[in-house]
């Protein structure tokens, strides 16, 4: 049986790497698609479903948790192992919580690579080296206190990492289709449930909730 998988990641080396590497594996694999962003790989999804998605937490646009959370609620039955520069435990905890099925470094060997995509694949859980500690922690089954962003709408949460990334409210409107004056009312809320009036201090909390990445 061949596993089709899609690739997000916004390295076009890594996504050439991990392409090349499934070839070599032998002739389950095939990726059928690749995509450089959240929102593309939503979009891909929606018009030629994959048996696996592999996908990398740190992305333009729309970040990899963001993406995961869209694609589950686009497709229920979507299988997505993330594979990622970060093995910190807010990083694990994020991706698991948004749906993810496995969690993978980018310095795994190739053999654990591939026996993490069978596993998912076949319907199963993986977590390699490190991540299978915390979760013999039982991380998962904590309470956990509510952060201060954690009532941010999905939307807001995506205006928040545009603007943690640079772009101006006039490019966040045209990217989302919404007049100038929307987005400084979504602005003003994010701002308004945050405590946070300033710029920076909006940049430096997207940056540390995982919600935007350098």
């Amino acid at each position: 049986m061949t596993i089709k998988i899609i690739l997000a990641d916004d390295h076009a080396l890594v996504r050439q790497g991990v392409r090349m590497m499934l070839e070599t594996a032998g002739k389950e694999f095939k990726v059928i698609g690749e995509v450089a962003n959240g929102e593309e790989l939503i979009k891909l999804a929606k018009k030629t479903p994959a048996d696996i998605y592999i996908v990398d937490i740190s992305m333009p646009v729309l970040n990899g948790i963001e993406a995961i959370g869209k694609l589950l609620k686009q497709d229920p039955k979507a299988k997505v192992l993330v594979l990622s520069m970060y093995d910190d435990r807010v990083s694990v905890e994020k991706a698991l919580k948004a749906g993810a099925k496995g969690f993978v470094v980018k310095v795994s060997r190739a053999e654990e690579f591939v026996e993490a995509i069978r596993e998912v694949a076949a319907g199963r859980f993986y977590f390699g080296g490190k991540i299978s500690k915390f979760l013999v922690q039982g991380f998962l089954g904590k309470h956990t206190p509510k952060k201060r962003g954690a009532h941010l709408t999905n939307k807001e949460k995506e205006i928040l990492q545009l603007i943690a990334e640079g772009y101006s409210s006039k490019q966040i409107a045209q990217h989302f289709t919404l007049s100038l004056n929307t987005i400084h009312v979504h602005r003003n809320n994010i701002m308004r449930k945050l405590g946070i009036h300033k710029q920076a201090e909006l940049v430096r909390y997207a940056l540390k909730e995982g919600i935007a990445q350098l």
